[in-house]
């Protein structure tokens, strides 16, 4: 038989409008003090267009030159940036430790940057806010705490950060995966990536697998006093990233897992995931739907993919109804043919579109 006409990614190839670009500006901002706190951020396009601030996902993501290319560079002037404890930023989970790196590492604290970073960067009055995933979280929670620095939230793969989101992520079946690995016994991301399910779960021993994410996290915490246990933090931190980047996208390439498998980035991914997963993001129960109001006056628009299954469709639609319920009728709501990655083909093209269809903030 010839499978050769089967698809084998689901990831965007020519499908950019805007080419890969090179930032004309880079630096380093002190935001905090013991520990000092220092965010890397870029910027693209043009410097007198309208701003765009780009919250890159995880928490514990980094932010990277192709996510600039949603934007006209003709037009907006595109600010990324690495968020606390990730990336270039410093210090870094990576490479200094979670105990130093997640000291004064919480949402209020990432909120707050993005007020520093704003001044430093003169930019003033209003801009357009966009995020996915974790970025999503971010600017969702930003939003709600200065509407009236938001020109237009443009939001991907909502994630709410609900218990019973983290579970649908990362719990499964696993309690019960010793006697019956393909047991339906709950909703999970595991349903649809069995293999991808396997390497996560048995790096965990069975007597721990009631609570994955607690399990996890307490190897993520131990200061290793040998080999055996280092290279132990650095397998669970490989199948933590690698799980996540596996389901991101709806045909998973697993012959690449690409920065997913990358010692320094899974490092940071999973140990800043953790940080924030086992304190229910710092923020109090249903935070972002129980404030929705006050982004009332905020013109949002949300793009999910339809297959998504680190953020289930289900969290966009929770959003829509908070948003609508509070009377602000969401400007565009698609729903692509796409898994989670802001990299599937549907979802680039859906973004692109609405940044070039956005009203100039000077009409």
């Amino acid at each position: 038989m010839d499978f050769s006409k089967l698809r084998t990614t689901s990831k965007v190839t020519e499908q950019w409008k805007y080419p890969l670009a090179v930032a004309h500006r880079t630096g380093r901002l002190q935001v905090d003090r013991d520990p000092d706190h220092t965010l890397y951020w870029e910027e693209y396009g043009n410097p007198r267009g309208e701003p765009v601030m780009v919250l890159h996902g995880g928490p514990g993501g980094t932010s990277a030159p192709y996510l600039a290319r949603f934007f006209d560079p003709a037009r907006y002037r595109v600010v990324l940036f690495d968020q606390r404890g990730c990336g270039k930023s410093e210090p870094s989970v990576a490479v200094a430790g979670p105990r130093l790196a997640l000291t004064r590492n919480t949402t209020d604290d990432l909120v707050n940057d993005i007020e520093v970073l704003r001044d430093a960067l003169g930019i003033k009055g209003k801009m357009h806010l966009f995020g996915g995933s974790w970025g999503s979280t971010l600017a969702l929670v930003y939003a709600i705490r200065h509407p009236e620095n938001v020109q237009t939230l443009i939001v991907r793969g909502i994630f709410l950060g609900s218990r019973a989101d983290l579970l649908y992520m990362y719990q499964g079946n696993a309690a019960v995966f010793t006697q019956t690995p393909y047991a339906l016994t709950e909703p999970g991301a595991y349903i649809h990536y069995p293999d991808e399910w396997r390497e996560f779960v048995e790096v965990i021993p069975p007597e721990q697998r009631v609570d994955m994410i607690a399990a996890y996290k307490a190897i993520f915490d131990m200061t290793p006093a040998n080999d055996a246990q280092k290279e132990l933090q650095l397998r669970a931190a490989q199948a933590w990233s690698m799980w996540e980047g596996a389901i991101s996208n709806l045909i998973p390439d697993n012959a690449d897992r690409g920065k997913f498998a990358n010692a320094e980035f899974a490092l940071g991914l999973a140990q800043i995931e953790a940080h924030y997963f086992s304190n229910g993001l710092f923020l109090p129960p249903d935070y972002i739907l129980n404030n929705a109001a006050r982004i009332a006056a905020v013109a949002v628009h949300i793009v999910h993919g339809r297959f998504d299954q680190v953020c289930p469709l289900t969290q966009a639609s929770q959003l829509v109804d908070a948003l609508r319920a509070a009377g602000a009728q969401p400007e565009s709501f698609v729903k692509t043919a796409a898994g989670h990655s802001a990299m599937e083909s549907e979802t680039v093209l859906a973004l692109t579109a609405i940044m070039d269809g956005l009203p100039s903030m000077g009409s």
